[in-house]
């Protein structure tokens, strides 16, 4: 069985490694990798390819930024002539970004059947791209590999047949379990002088709802700066936010501070890799965030989590992990994580099949067919 998979994103790449690693040791599967572009820098893509042992991408299509429609249209347009060369099986696609609805539209089209990892997810918001992105690329698929029971709920209330769909775990979490020797020894601590059981919170920040919108951008970072009165926050930050924030005048290019409009004493970084950046997570006392991904790793990692956003398609994070949703109103953020910071911290104890063994699961469901 020769199955392609296309990756675009940092999350995407988080998510590839385990499933690569566990597609080597079938020889009679042969796995092609294709690299869409969509993250393209060396800080947003390469350094994970090296860190997380990704084999070079057999097909890079070099899409780069765009918009929504420029993006899609672009995998779609490079990807068509690597399925006539390649000729895959099945093509395997993660997660939720342009990329990946691209490249199974294109894989349909061609009667390739499609195997999506982390089906049903919902958030119920169809504002947010990647929500579109998933509705989609379900309807399309005939592999459908759910992360959380919440997903095969959604999947079924949408019509899709129980047969095609296989409840296996989380790939994100055998990748943190599979690098946590290396994430321990991660350096980040020394180079940020922090020091052992000093007290920090992480912010990560990349939703355009959240960062597109100066006022709305101002608020958060206004409510933010009362909550570093109280512990310092450590902000890698993305390139696109830090487009955003020099443009609104946050000085973030010239100092490691967050600085004007206030001076929020925020410290910022680059983006960081994943080892660093999950090391960094698992000591902190609080995480603030509009990602995905780090709900999911902070549960498994016994860390506080505040998702700044009104709903979340992960619902597991919050009925069995320490996830809570508490949208973007200034106020309710301060009130929030200073509360936070004020409890205990919450027993630990992953979800149901978050065990490390999700693309084991997947691998061995691909070749039963």
């Amino acid at each position: 069985m020769r199955v392609l998979s296309v990756v675009g994103t940092r999350p995407n790449f988080v998510k590839i490694a385990p499933l690569i690693k566990e597609m080597a040791r079938h020889p009679d599967l042969q796995a092609v990798l294709v690299h869409s572009g969509q993250h393209y820098d060396e800080l947003m893509s390469a350094q994970f390819f090296s860190e997380l042992g990704i084999p070079p991408a057999d097909y890079n299509l070099d899409v780069r930024s765009g918009s929504h429609a420029v993006q899609t249209a672009e995998v779609m347009r490079r990807l068509d002539p690597v399925l006539e060369e390649a000729r895959p099986q099945v093509l395997l696609v993660v997660g939720d970004v342009n990329s990946t609805l691209a490249a199974a539209l294109t894989a349909v089209k061609r009667g390739i059947p499609v195997a999506h990892v982390e089906a049903g997810l919902r958030s119920f918001d169809r504002t947010m791209p990647e929500e579109i992105n998933r509705v989609l690329v379900d309807a399309i698929s005939e592999w459908l590999f759910v992360t959380e029971e919440s997903g095969r709920e959604n999947l079924l209330r949408e019509g899709r047949p129980p047969e095609k769909i296989h409840v296996v775990g989380n790939v994100m979490i055998d990748a943190l379990r599979m690098f946590r020797p290396r994430w321990e020894v991660s350096p980040i601590f020394e180079r940020l002088e922090i020091a052992g059981g000093q007290p920090y919170a992480v912010l990560t920040l990349h939703r355009p709802s959240n960062v597109d919108d100066p006022l709305v951008l101002a608020d958060l970072l206004r409510a933010l700066a009362e909550v570093a009165r109280e512990i310092p926050i450590v902000f890698p930050v993305h390139p696109r936010v830090r487009e955003r924030l020099d443009r609104e005048g946050y000085a973030v290019s010239s100092s490691p501070r967050l600085a004007g409009r206030g001076d929020t004493s925020i410290t910022c970084l680059d983006p960081l890799g994943y080892l660093d950046f999950i090391a960094l997570l698992s000591r902190a006392r609080l995480v603030l965030t509009d990602s995905g991904g780090v709900q999911e790793e902070t549960t498994v990692l016994g860390v506080p989590c505040l998702t700044l956003r009104a709903n979340t398609e992960r619902p597991v994070t919050v009925t069995h992990g320490t996830n809570r949703i508490i949208g973007t109103d200034p106020v309710y953020i301060v009130k929030e994580a200073l509360a936070t910071l004020a409890r205990p911290l919450p027993p630990g104890g992953p979800p149901p099949l978050w065990d490390g063994r999700a693309a084991e699961r997947i691998v061995t469901t691909l070749l039963a067919k």
